[in-house]
C-alpha cells in the first residue's frame, strides 16, 4: 500500500490530538508524519503510537513533500496558511468554517456526498460538527421521501467551544457544590463581552450573533445542509443551545416530507445507513444520550415518532461524539475515500 507525508496543523488542540489517535486507530498508511502548531505550542513533544514528536512552527518549508494536510488550528490560520499548503502540493482537509460555503471548494461527509471528493481544488472542508449530526440521518429521509421543512433545536456539549471551556464547567461545578461564587469567562464565546456559568444552565448562544437574530453556528447549520444536498432554497431553521455536558453534541430534529414516510419506514432506513446506528426502543427507555457515547464512531439516532401536527412529520433525537464523526473522523474518512478514489 502506497504510504503518504501528513502533517496535522493544530496538532496539539482537542481536534488534533484526536486526529492522531484516529490516524494510529485505523492504521492510516503514513510515510511521515509532521506536527505543526503556533508558535506558542513550538517546541512540545506528543506521543503518536508509541512514538515521540517535536511539534514545530508552521512555516512555508514544513509544508514541502506534504501529500495530505489536516488543518484545524481555527479559521484565521487556516485562511493564513491554506495557499501555501495546496501551491505545495498537499491537499488540504479544512476543520474550519473558512471554505466551506466556497463554491470551489467541496464540503463532504462521506456517507452523504463522497462524490464531491473528486471535484476538490487542493481543499476539501469539514462541516460543522452538527451539521454533520443532522444531516446524517436526513439524508437518508431526503433521498427516500424529500423534505420541506427542517426545525432543528442543539444540545451542544461544551468540548465544542475547547477545553478551556471543559476546564472551566468542572471548577463551576466544584463551586457551585462548595457554595461559592463561579466565575465565568469563556461562554458563550469567549469574545463577548458578557460571560455565564456553565454549570446546572443552559446557553442558548453558540458562536456571535448575525442577520436576523441567528448565531453563526444556526446559519452554518441552514447553509451547509443546504449546500450538501443541493438544495440551495431547502427550509431549515435552527438554534443552538449549549449545555452542560463534556463530550457528545445532540440535535432534536422535526422533518416535514414531501412524500409520506412512516416512523417504522425510517427506523429501517437509517439502520441501513452507513455511519448511523439505531437506538430506538422506548419501551425499554433505550435512547441516545452522551453519556453513553462518547468515543463511538456512529451517529445514534431515537425517539422516531410521528408529528401529529402536520400531515407527513417525524421527530428524531440524534447523538454523536462530535470531536470524533463531528470533526476528526470526518476528516480522516475523507482522507481515506481521496486516496481510494485516486483524488490524491
Amino acid at each position: 500500500m502506497k504510504e503518504f507525508n501528513v502533517a496535522i496543523l493544530g496538532a496539539t488542540g482537542m481536534v488534533g490530538q484526536e486526529l492522531l489517535d484516529i490516524l494510529v486507530e485505523r492504521r492510516f498508511p503514513i510515510k511521515n508524519l509532521t506536527l505543526m502548531s503556533s508558535a506558542r505550542s513550538a517546541g512540545k513533544r506528543v506521543l503518536v503510537g508509541g512514538k515521540e514528536y517535536a511539534v514545530q512552527e508552521a512555516t512555508p518549508e514544513a509544508f514541502q513533500g506534504v501529500d495530505i494536510a489536516f488543518f484545524s488550528a481555527g479559521g484565521q490560520v487556516s485562511r493564513e496558511w491554506m495557499d501555501t499548503a495546496v501551491a505545495a502540493g498537499a491537499l488540504v482537509i479544512d476543520n474550519t468554517s473558512a471554505f466551506r460555503l466556497r463554491d470551489d471548494v467541496p464540503l463532504v461527509v462521506p456517507e452523504v456526498n463522497k462524490e464531491e471528493i473528486l471535484k476538490h481544488k487542493g481543499i476539501i472542508a469539514n462541516p460543522n460538527c452538527s451539521t454533520i449530526l443532522m444531516v446524517l440521518p436526513l439524508k437518508p429521509i431526503f433521498d427516500r421521501a424529500g423534505i420541506k421543512r427542517v426545525v432543528v433545536s442543539t444540545y451542544q456539549a461544551v468540548s465544542g467551544a475547547g477545553g478551556k471551556a471543559m476546564d472551566e464547567l468542572r471548577r463551576q461545578t466544584e463551586d457551585y457544590v462548595a457554595g461559592r461564587e463561579m466565575e465565568a469567562a469563556i461562554l458563550p464565546v469567549a469574545s463577548a463581552p458578557r460571560h455565564y456559568p456553565i454549570a446546572f444552565n443552559v446557553i442558548p448562544q453558540i458562536d456571535e450573533f448575525a442577520e436576523d437574530d441567528y448565531t453563526k453556528e444556526e446559519w452554518k447549520m441552514v447553509r451547509e445542509t443546504q449546500k450538501m444536498f443541493k438544495e440551495p432554497g431547502l427550509k431549515v431553521t435552527a438554534t443552538t443551545i449549549r449545555i452542560p455536558v463534556m463530550r457528545c453534541h445532540a440535535v432534536s430534529i422535526n422533518v416535514e416530507t414531501e412524500s409520506a414516510l412512516s416512523p417504522e419506514e425510517c427506523r429501517e432506513l437509517l439502520k441501513q445507513a452507513p455511519g448511523v446506528e439505531v437506538l430506538d426502543a422506548p419501551e425499554r427507555q433505550e435512547y441516545p444520550m452522551p453519556l453513553f457515547l462518547t468515543g463511538k464512531d456512529a451517529v445514534y439516532v431515537g425517539r422516531i415518532r410521528r408529528d401529529l401536527t402536520v400531515e407527513n412529520g417525524l421527530n428524531l433525537w440524534a447523538v454523536t461524539d462530535q470531536v470524533r464523526k463531528g470533526a476528526a473522523l470526518n476528516a480522516v474518512q475523507i482522507a481515506e475515500l481521496a486516496i481510494e478514489m485516486g483524488a490524491i
